[in-house]
């Protein structure tokens, strides 16, 4: 009786340990790759300074602008923010950072676009910046959320035509976005370096940073029990088959962190009649725009212009 005893108690030991394992292992994944303590963190100590250098962002630049600050509420009630600079014009754009970043890293692209006499809304991510949230919505969540502003804006400005431009996870934000019904106004999208599906773009960054591929599966399961958010559904390809509006898809070739064969997938499974792309050489991930200067804009202003008449 004392051997079946110690064995009932050695599986029910190993049960736990295997049970804490499970628990610590897809605590820390989260904490390393979705949660919003370790981002601001990141940012702060490692990413932003090298950010700003690269992408010339001249954070002064919102205060000479004078954004005013808006808020609207996520299809699961949390308060996202935005930051909205009123051109008086009839046309909009909405701009979404990667991951890790805020409103306040976009500058560049902001500038671009005000500069062609565009209304701007650039908004926080959830779990980013100012906007509420615990768990990164890794572009599935957020395309819901730009959904929101998209709203946001036709009740604001229901004349106004609305452009969606986005940056690495944002960009895969606003391409997952095109491929939803509740698009009014929306007449274009701009996605730069998105991935092309959130299940392999996570897998390929903890292959390069040699964590065991098991162990995503950790994560996976911690996200969906405590956070309801099913990471496998963010499949940005399934997303871009359904757009009805134009797309056009730029990307870094020396892009090292969301190689530029996630913009030919896209490209592939876009509408042939809706789908234009601009490949930057010697550009890496995020830098296209600083690498490729004034034909970054001339190519995003040659594509609003055939694909919707603006400029």
């Amino acid at each position: 009786m004392k051997i079946v005893a110690y064995i009932v108690l050695g599986i029910v030991l190993l049960i736990f340990l295997a049970l804490l394992f499970y628990l610590l292992v897809g605590g820390l994944l989260f904490k390393l790759i979705l949660s919003r303590k370790n981002l601001s963190t990141r940012v702060l100590r490692k990413d932003t300074e090298k950010r700003i250098k690269e992408n010339k962002i001249d954070l002064c630049w919102w205060e000479k602008v004078k954004f005013e600050q808006v808020q609207t509420k996520s299809f699961d009630g949390l308060k996202l923010a935005g930051y909205f600079f009123d051109a008086k014009s009839d046309k909009t754009v909405v701009i979404v950072h990667g991951f890790g970043g805020s409103h306040l890293e976009m500058q560049p692209y902001c500038k671009l676009f005000h500069d062609k006499n565009f209304n701007v809304l650039a908004v926080d991510c959830r779990a980013h910046g100012q906007s509420e949230g615990n768990c990164v919505g890794f572009g599935w969540l957020d395309r819901l959320d730009v959904l929101s502003w998209v709203k946001f804006l036709n009740e604001k400005l229901p004349q106004s035509k609305i452009v969606l431009f986005g940056l690495s996870m944002g960009a895969a934000a606003v391409c997952m976005a095109a491929g939803e019904k509740d698009l009014q106004n929306v007449v274009a999208v701009i996605s730069d370096c998105a991935f092309d599906n959130a299940d392999r773009e996570i897998e390929y960054v903890m292959k390069q940073r040699k964590i065991p591929r098991v162990f995503k599966y950790h994560l996976f399961s911690y996200a969906r029990r405590l956070h309801n958010f099913d990471i496998m559904q963010a499949d940005v390809i399934k997303m871009v088959k359904k757009t009805s509006v134009p797309m056009l898809y730029i990307h870094g070739a020396k892009d090292d962190f969301v190689p530029v064969e996630n913009m030919k997938n896209l490209f592939a499974a876009t509408p042939q009649n809706l789908r234009e792309s601009f490949m930057v050489e010697d550009a890496g991930h995020a830098l296209s725009y600083s690498v490729a200067g004034v034909m970054y804009e001339k190519k995003i202003s040659d594509f609003l212009k055939s694909r919707t008449s603006l400029k």
